[in-house]
């Protein structure tokens, strides 16, 4: 089920983690906690950086800190 409203504001609230990371993420499929949680770090940054057709999303430590948040987050929900 995809976010509620609620855990959209919350995953927002997390460091790192704005409007453009949560496009992406659900461009991903990664639309719900129970994925999200179980999404792996390097799996995500390899799809974002396809998405974009830009390696920052692979190189840059900003990216990875953010998802890493965002994983956290979800498990934290579950």
């Amino acid at each position: 089920m995809p976010f509620t409203e609620a855990e959209t504001q919350s995953l927002l609230a997390q460091k790192g983690v704005g409007k453009t990371v949560l496009q992406r993420l659900q461009q991903m499929g990664l639309d719900d906690t129970a994925k999200l949680a179980a999404a792996d770090v390097d799996d995500i940054l390899q799809q974002g950086a396809a998405l974009t057709g830009s390696t920052c999303w692979k190189n840059s430590p900003q990216a990875k800190a953010a998802i890493i948040a965002a994983i956290e987050w979800a498990k934290a929900q579950n």
